[in-house]
């Protein structure tokens, strides 16, 4: 389990930082690596972040834990 958190955690930084890139400079990165925002590629790169970031939303009761 910590190996998945490890990697949803990975996983939802890149797709932060992406989104910082196209915030300061509207650049999409896996938009330009898969050739468009609508290409399968591109759609399924959004959605494992999307799904990383659900996933993560389970770390709020390990946090409130251990304060």
């Amino acid at each position: 389990m910590k190996v998945l958190n490890i990697i949803s955690l990975i996983i939802l930084i890149l797709g932060g930082l992406n989104w910082l890139i196209v915030g300061l400079f509207e650049y999409d990165v896996v938009s330009e690596i898969f050739d468009g925002s609508d290409s399968v590629g591109a759609k399924i790169v959004y959605i494992i972040v999307g799904l990383a970031a659900l996933y993560s939303l389970s770390f709020f009761s390990k946090v409130a834990a251990d304060e």
